[in-house]
């Protein structure tokens, strides 16, 4: 006869298991500068600020935002592409 804390743990480890297993994967993120709104930035935006929502202007070139991973430089605004790096 099996004991009622054995059932209990086959019970959380199978519930467990199938909640990992449905889990979808993230996908790779990068750091994309000059696509953010003002006050939209993920973080870093420039001397003076500290970190998310701080950007003061649209498209700020010091300002990032996450974007999926191999799409930044696509991204057109009025002020050019995104940049892996800090645009002046």
């Amino acid at each position: 006869m099996t004991s009622t804390p054995a059932i209990l743990a086959a019970s959380l480890a199978l519930a467990l298991a199938a909640g990992t297993a449905h889990a979808a994967p993230k996908a790779p993120m990068e750091k994309c500068y000059g696509v953010s709104q003002a006050g939209k930035n993920d973080c870093k935006a420039g001397a003076g600020t500290s970190c998310a929502g701080t950007s003061k202007v649209a498209y700020q070139g010091d300002a990032w935002k996450l974007v999926k991973a191999g799409t930044c430089t696509k991204i057109k605004t009025p002020k050019g592409f995104g940049s892996l790096t800090p645009k002046a």
